[in-house]
C-alpha cells in the first residue's frame, strides 16, 4: 500500500507573488501566513463568546454607575463607554450566531470565575476603586482578548471575526486612554495602597479563568468574593459633585421665557444652554429604567443606550454654551428633582412612558424642537443654532425609539401618551415641601446670570427680561399645570 505523502501547506508559499507583484489575499495575509492556518470554528466561537459576555457585563456596570456617581465628567464618560459596549455586544452575538455552534449559551456566563471578576467591579464601593477595576483591570483584559484574536485567527477564513475585532479595539482603546486619565487625576497612591488586596482577588479570578478570553491555562482556584459578598443593590437617587449647588432649585421656568413672543433671542439662547445643560439628569433617570428592566431582547438595550448618551451628549452641549459666553455654570442651580421623583416614585415602566411623553411634546412645531431651533438661529450665534440643529435630530430618533419599545408595550401612541401624562404628575407635588424642609429656597437665580451674560456681551439689560421671576411652582416643563 503507498503511503501518503506528508502535506506540507508552506512548502512552495515563499515563491508566490500576484499579478504584477500586487499584494495576494488582498492584503489580509501572506500566502506564508494564511497557510499557517488559524484557530478552529469552536475555538473561535469560545473566545468570541467570552468577549460578548465580557461587553456585556461592562456595559451593564457603567449603566448603573450613572445615577450614584457624583462626578459630572465621569457620569457622562460611563455614558459614552456604555454606548460603546453595547452597540459592539450586539455584533460579537450576530458572529456567534453565524458560526454554526448552537447551542449559542449567549445568555450565560462562559466562565463562573469570568462571571465573579465582573460581579466584584460592579460591587465597587467607592469612584476610586471602580475606576481601577475598570480601567486598570478590566479593559486592558478585554483589550488584551480582541488583540489575541485578531492575531491567532485566520485574517482570510474569520475575516468577519478579524473585522468586529479590529473596530471593536478602536473605541475600547479610546475606553481606557480616557479611564488610565481619569485614574490619574482621581485616584491618589493611598487608595491604590488601600485596594491593592482587592486588586490582586481580581487578577486572581481572571488567572483561575484562563485570563478574559481563555487563551491561558485556567489556575482553577476558588477565588472568595470580596466586595461583591454582600450583593450590589442599584442606588436611584442621582448624586451630584460640589460643584452642583442647591439640586433641589425650580425657582427658573425656562420653558416660559422661551415661549414668550415678547422676549429676544439673546436672553432665550442662556434658557437654551441651561435646558441642554439640565439634561444631565435624563441619564441619571435612564440608567435606572435600563438596570430595572430585564428580559428585553437586545436591540432594546442598545436603542436606550445610544439615547441616554445623546442625553448626554446635550447637557454637554449646554456646558460648551454657558463656557463660551463666559458664565460659570456653578452658578446656577441645575435641579434634579426630575430624575430624582422619577427614580425614586415611578416604576419603569412609568418613567420610559413619562420621557415619551416628554418627547411627543417637543415635535409640534410651535412649542419643540423646531420652535427651539428657529430661536437658537434668529440669535445670530452659530454655535447656539448648530447646538439645536442636532439637538432636534436627535429627538426625532428617540420619538422612533419610544415607538418601537413603550408604546407596543403599553398599546396605541395615544394610550401610552396618556399613560405617561399621569405617571408624570406624581413627580411634581413637592415644591412647598422641599422648601419647607430646608432643601431650597428655589431663588431666583436668573438676573445674576443674565447680567453677567450682558455684560460679557457688552450690552445693557433689558430690564424686562432682567426681572423675569415665573417658577415651576404651578406648571410643568411643558407648560401644563401642576397637579395638587
Amino acid at each position: 500500500m503507498t503511503q501518503a505523502p506528508q502535506h506540507t501547506p508552506r512548502r512552495f508559499t515563499d515563491s508566490y507573488r500576484g499579478f504584477a507583484g500586487l499584494p495576494p489575499l488582498v492584503g489580509l495575509h501572506t500566502m506564508d501566513e494564511a497557510a499557517a492556518t488559524g484557530l478552529t470554528v469552536g475555538e473561535s466561537v469560545a473566545r468570541l463568546k467570552r468577549i460578548h459576555w465580557s461587553l456585556k457585563r461592562l456595559h451593564g456596570i457603567f449603566v448603573a454607575h450613572i445615577t450614584s456617581t457624583p462626578i459630572y465628567e465621569l457620569k457622562m464618560a460611563f455614558s459614552l463607554h456604555a454606548h460603546y459596549c453595547a452597540e459592539h455586544v450586539e455584533e460579537f452575538a450576530n458572529r456567534v450566531r453565524e458560526m454554526r455552534q448552537p447551542p449559542y449559551g449567549l445568555e450565560v456566563p462562559p466562565h463562573a470565575s469570568l462571571d465573579l471578576f465582573f460581579d466584584e467591579v460592579l460591587a465597587a464601593p467607592k469612584a476610586e476603586a471602580l475606576l481601577l477595576g475598570l480601567y486598570e483591570c478590566a479593559l486592558p483584559s478585554l483589550i488584551r482578548a480582541l488583540e489575541n484574536l485578531m492575531a491567532d485567527t485566520n485574517r482570510l477564513f474569520d475575516h468577519p471575526t478579524y473585522r468586529v475585532c479590529r473596530l471593536t479595539l478602536v473605541e475600547m482603546q479610546d475606553v481606557q486612554q480616557y479611564g488610565a486619565e481619569a485614574a490619574a487625576c482621581l485616584v491618589q497612591e493611598r487608595d491604590r495602597e488601600q485596594l491593592q488586596d482587592w486588586l490582586t482577588v481580581l487578577g486572581r479570578m481572571l488567572a483561575a479563568a484562563g485570563d478574559l478570553d481563555g487563551k491561558k491555562t485556567p489556575t482553577g482556584e476558588n477565588v472568595g468574593r470580596h466586595f461583591s459578598a454582600e450583593p450590589y443593590k442599584y442606588d436611584p437617587v442621582p448624586k451630584r459633585d460640589e460643584r452642583f449647588k442647591d439640586p433641589y432649585n425650580m425657582g427658573v421656568n425656562a420653558e416660559a421665557m422661551l415661549f414668550d413672543a415678547d422676549v429676544a433671542p439673546f436672553p432665550k439662547t442662556i434658557m437654551l444652554y441651561f435646558k441642554r445643560m439640565r439634561e444631565i439628569d435624563v441619564p441619571e433617570m435612564m440608567a435606572s429604567i435600563l438596570t430595572e428592566t430585564s428580559g428585553k431582547p437586545w436591540k432594546y438595550y442598545r436603542d436606550m443606550t445610544r439615547q441616554l448618551w445623546d442625553e448626554a451628549r446635550h447637557a454637554m452641549m449646554g456646558e460648551i454654551g454657558f463656557v463660551s459666553m463666559g458664565i460659570n455654570w456653578t452658578k446656577i442651580p441645575l435641579n434634579f428633582t426630575w430624575s430624582l421623583g422619577m427614580n425614586t416614585i415611578l416604576t419603569p415602566k412609568e418613567r420610559h412612558a413619562v420621557l415619551y411623553t416628554i418627547e411627543q411634546g417637543l415635535m409640534p412645531k410651535r412649542i419643540g424642537k423646531e420652535y427651539e431651533w428657529e430661536v437658537a438661529v434668529a440669535s445670530a450665534n452659530p454655535l447656539t443654532a448648530m447646538i439645536q440643529d442636532y439637538d432636534w435630530a436627535d429627538e426625532v430618533l428617540h420619538a422612533r425609539i419610544g415607538r418601537d419599545w413603550i408604546v407596543s408595550e403599553i398599546g396605541t401612541q395615544v394610550e401610552a401618551i396618556a399613560y405617561g401624562d399621569k405617571a408624570w404628575t406624581k413627580i411634581l407635588v413637592d415644591w412647598k415641601k422641599w422648601q419647607s424642609d430646608g432643601l431650597t429656597e428655589h431663588r431666583n437665580w436668573w438676573p445674576e446670570i443674565y447680567r453677567a451674560a450682558c455684560q460679557n456681551e457688552g450690552v445693557e439689560p433689558d430690564p424686562d427680561v432682567l426681572a423675569y421671576s415665573t417658577t415651576y411652582e404651578n406648571a410643568r416643563a411643558d407648560l401644563k399645570a401642576v397637579a395638587g
